[in-house]
């Protein structure tokens, strides 16, 4: 009895683990290094929506395509690197040889560490791209400049793509004893600029955007008080995007003219944001007619009005005595 008891709960066991969701769909390919985003990564945060399978190959596909320009083809590990040479093992007996071979897989692959690697975000519709050995802001500046350029669309699922250049702690302190020495190529005097601060935060609530963008403000304002605030069409804009306990930080340019680093929008042409902007200052208008209609309606009645709808209101006295 109790044997046969014994494969049914392996079983069970087994059937229970098989669903386990997203245990497999989830997990980065390729190289090693890190699993998830962690202190100290740059990179690339990219939202979607729903698909993030699609939405990490259609990452790879444009950020290789541009990397390529930008940095030249990526190196590769040749089987050279991977492999003994005839004479060594020659020279080595079999089961010295068949260790050192296995020992330079097991480095190789532990060292291959890929250009650009997805990461787990830990937040839904959100994929990091996690950078080795190339410029985030530098990368996506170049990708929008060109797809604002020639208006072609190279993707189907990815909404945003922004620049991640530094990370720290999703703590005030954190982020202000941060901010103080990544602010300083672009706003410590002599440099100087125009700003805006975009924030967003994701699966975390202990953080108050107003205080955040308080303090980042005040310190890009001490590194040179000729730093000016502009919300209309700024010369650089602080990205601050928190997700868990890790605030993603950087310093980007053009976000006006890029939509908001919006790869769906930036492509739209001329004719298209034309209409766009015909169509919303339409509903603009007719909002507005709306609102003076009912102000209007809710205007009080002149007193001679007020007085005559008294005096119909009242019933007639010759009226009541025939009644």
């Amino acid at each position: 009895m109790a044997a046969s008891e014994q494969p049914a709960a392996a079983m069970k066991r087994r059937h229970k683990a098989q669903y386990v969701p997203g245990q497999q769909a989830k997990r980065p390919r390729g190289g090693g290094g890190p699993r998830q985003l962690e202190l100290g990564m740059q990179g690339i945060l990219i939202t979607c929506n729903m698909n993030e399978r699609k939405c990490v190959g259609e990452a790879y596909s444009l950020l290789n395509e541009y990397g390529d320009l930008l940095y030249g083809p990526e190196k590769q590990f040749t089987d050279q690197d991977g492999r003994l040479s005839g004479s060594e093992e020659e020279e080595d007996d079999v089961e010295a040889a068949l260790k050192k071979e296995v020992d330079q897989i097991r480095t190789s692959t532990e060292q291959k560490l890929r250009r650009f690697q997805s990461v787990e975000s830990g937040a839904n519709n959100v994929v990091f791209i996690r950078t080795l050995g190339v410029e985030p802001e530098n990368l996506v500046h170049h990708i929008l400049k060109d797809l604002h350029t020639t208006k072609k669309k190279k993707t189907r699922v990815i909404l945003r793509m922004l620049p991640i250049s530094g990370t720290c702690k999703a703590f005030v302190e954190d982020m202000k004893k941060y901010s103080e020495t990544f602010f300083e190529p672009w706003f410590k005097a002599p440099n100087k600029g125009t700003f805006q601060i975009v924030y967003k935060a994701r699966n975390n609530s202990h953080m108050s955007r107003e205080e955040v963008i308080k303090e980042l403000a005040g310190i890009v304002g001490s590194l040179n008080p000729e730093n000016k605030v502009d919300l209309n069409n700024p010369q650089y804009t602080i990205v601050v995007e928190i997700i868990k306990n890790v605030c993603c930080l950087s310093v980007v340019r053009d976000y006006v003219l890029f939509r908001k680093y919006n790869l769906q929008e930036v492509v739209k042409s001329n004719k298209e944001e034309l209409v766009q902007q015909n169509l919303l200052s339409a509903s603009q208008e007719e909002k507005l007619k709306e609102i003076n209609l009912a102000e209007e309606d809710s205007k009080e009645v002149k007193p001679e009005d007020k007085g005559q709808s008294e005096e119909e209101a009242k019933p007639n006295e010759s009226d009541s005595q025939q009644a």
